[in-house]
């Protein structure tokens, strides 16, 4: 099911990247969703969805692992960053170094008997970022959850009225973008129980560019 109109929004794509200079960096193209008619002061009706892009991110993401010796040696390939029992302790003595590490990473993964151990101690840094780490069962392979992290995003509105969702970069296809898009507004439109009408706008732009808007109205 399309969501929204694949003509408008590769449209609205193509207005984004116009009204975007060309920069030192590579921007990120991302959806900003307005909601209206919720209680976001109920955490049950916040947006928190992980939503894997059809067409990937177009760019790197970063995984960190916690696991026995066993669990590290299947991910030192696929992961970019494992760690052991022992570094959980060192990062337990020195959370503000912690802190820097949880904001260069994307997600976190963690054997389940580890699970307890580091909510106890690092879920006040993990948890208001939406970085708890996603469980792996002892003795299971998890190169394809590993894989499908590579392209998947957040979507997390918390308690504001507005959020924005990256669908990709600025280097990727308008086509492409467009199926993120869907991808995510199918998420997103499915969580509610009125559907569009809780939709007030929905815009794309690129991460230093101008907002372009497109109306409800052309959310199908």
């Amino acid at each position: 099911m399309k969501y929204l109109a694949e003509n408008k929004l590769k449209t609205a794509v193509a207005e984004a990247r116009k009204q975007s200079p060309e920069r030192k960096f590579l921007e990120t193209v991302e959806l900003a969703i307005n909601l209206r008619e919720i209680d976001l002061s109920d955490p049950k009706n916040r947006v928190n969805e992980e939503i894997i892009l059809p067409k990937g991110r177009g760019k790197e993401v970063r995984i960190a692992v916690f696991g026995s010796d066993e669990l590290k040696s299947k991910v030192k390939n696929v992961a970019d960053f494992v760690y052991g029992p022992e570094d959980l302790s060192k990062f337990v003595e020195d959370k503000k170094a912690f802190k820097k590490i949880a904001e260069n990473i994307d997600f976190f993964v963690a054997e389940s008997t580890l699970m307890a151990s580091i909510g106890k101690s690092l879920g006040q840094v993990l948890g208001p970022r939406g970085k708890i780490p996603k469980p792996i069962p002892p003795g299971q392979d998890p190169t394809n959850m590993l894989s499908a992290l590579r392209r998947t995003v957040r979507a997390r509105s918390r308690d504001k009225r507005t959020f924005h969702v990256p669908i990709g970069t600025k280097a990727m296809s308008d086509d492409d973008l467009a199926e993120n898009a869907n991808a995510v507004l199918k998420r997103v439109i499915g969580k509610f129980e009125k559907g569009l009408t809780n939709i007030d706008g929905v815009f794309v732009k690129t991460s230093m560019g101008k907002a372009v808007r497109m109306d409800v109205g052309d959310v199908r």
